[in-house]
């Protein structure tokens, strides 16, 4: 009987949980605070010590919040193919709180620990081009939908540039030119590692004989690039993705991601030029001022920013009255987020294609000579199955088990507009 009766109390965990998990929380923050007060007062509660109070206090409110909301997205995981990458979107808040109070509590290992935060940045902004795809090849086939579209000019300063072809060119520059970012972070993170370990770093330092100014050039060109790309995306499937509000999720990547960075870099830059100063009673260096400086902004700001994403990635967008129960359980859903196969697979094909396209540069042929219905690059867009059998109008993709309209054309259109564009270009 008491058997049963327990059996039963962990079926229900989903009533338990959120009382559980608050008072569980609240325990922690009273127990650490009061000793944190302690040690604090001991040694002067000097002003980092104030730094770390403060910070700290937005960082507890905001995991709680962020973690919440991903497992309401868990218990709710009715679309996996958008879901899976929200969840991965919205861990940024806990990755970077966590991030920015280590990296105040320990400042001279912050270029250690801040390397899981650039890192994560730039599966960030992959989820979340990977999110806008799925969406749109959910609902039509992007590149026809893209072909009929008029031309999107480039946005100042780059007014200069030639138009990149709507259809398949547009989708393929703007995926490869944010999938470049994810490529180079992870990268100029690494040799930041390396220089840290000879001593030729240069935290902060704008000067010609340390890696930081070069690596700092490399991060604001790549990071541009991957911006610009996801403007133009956006700005192009406007219309189409009107119907799950793009906007608040748009800000809240390039609020979190870009502005953070750049951000850091003018902190950098005023204490480099002592714009900003230490205060007398903590005489830290440059880098360490604007580490610190740094560090405690984002405790703040992902305070706000985890609020947002609560309004911005709700997991109620995803459901429809009268829906079906999800068909995978949480624990399968929690394993769904980490498997990371779709960034290898995605990155291989990245580097394949910019390997092609300067094949094909060289050889003076065109990087986008390929016509529709070829198998090269076909996973990059809209993954089909080989071996499945198309449906008329349908495809069946070979990881999510989704159908997706992949477009018709009704009695009314006329059927010449579409042939006639696509054989010009084929």
């Amino acid at each position: 009987m008491c058997l049963e009766q327990c059996t039963d109390c962990f079926a229900r965990w989903k009533l338990w949980i959120r009382p559980i998990f608050i008072i569980l929380y609240g325990l922690a923050a009273l127990v650490f605070i009061p000793l944190f007060l302690v040690k604090s007062l001991k040694d002067g509660f000097n002003r980092h010590d104030q730094e770390i109070l403060i910070g700290g206090i937005f960082v507890w409110v905001a995991i709680p919040l962020s973690c919440w909301e991903i497992i309401q997205h868990i218990i709710h995981y009715a679309q996996p193919k958008l879901q899976k990458h929200v969840i991965r979107i919205l861990w940024m808040v806990p990755i970077y709180a966590v991030n920015a109070w280590l990296g105040l509590i320990y400042p001279k290992q912050s270029v250690y620990v801040d390397s899981v935060r650039e890192c994560y940045e730039a599966f960030v902004i992959y989820n979340f081009m990977k999110f806008l795809l799925n969406y749109l090849n959910m609902e039509m086939d992007l590149e026809a939908s893209l072909e009929l579209k008029p031309q999107v000019k480039h946005i100042f300063p780059l007014c200069c540039l030639p138009d990149w072809e709507m259809g398949r060119e547009f989708v393929h520059i703007c995926k490869h030119g944010i999938l470049q970012y994810t490529v180079v972070r992870p990268l100029t993170t690494a040799i930041s590692f390396l220089c840290k370990t000879f001593d030729v770093y240069g935290d902060g330092q704008f000067k010609a004989n340390v890696a930081f100014p070069y690596l700092t050039a490399v991060n604001n060109l790549s990071q541009f690039i991957a911006m610009y790309c996801l403007v133009m995306f956006y700005k192009a499937s406007l219309a189409e993705l009107k119907p799950m509000r793009p906007l608040p999720k748009f800000l809240c990547i390039k609020a979190v991601v870009f502005f953070s960075f750049f951000q850091g870099v003018l902190i950098q830059l005023a204490v480099y030029f002592d714009l900003i100063k230490p205060s007398p009673d903590t005489p830290d260096d440059g880098p360490s001022l604007s580490t610190r400086l740094q560090n405690f902004l984002i405790c703040i700001e992902m305070c706000l920013a985890a609020i947002a994403h609560h309004y911005s990635f709700s997991y109620e967008q995803y459901l429809t009255p009268g829906s079906p129960t999800p068909r995978q359980s949480c624990c399968s859903a929690f394993l769904a987020m980490w498997d990371v196969s779709d960034v290898r697979t995605d990155i291989r094909e990245h580097l394949g294609i910019v390997g092609s396209s300067i094949s094909r540069r060289i050889r003076g042929r065109s990087m986008y000579s390929v016509p529709r219905g070829d198998d090269e690059y076909a996973n990059l867009v809209s993954p089909r199955s080989a071996t499945s059998v198309p449906t008329p109008g349908y495809y069946q993709t070979d990881c999510d088990e989704l159908v997706v309209n992949y477009g018709t054309v009704s009695a009314s259109q006329p059927v010449g507009v579409h042939d006639n564009k696509f054989n010009a270009k084929t």
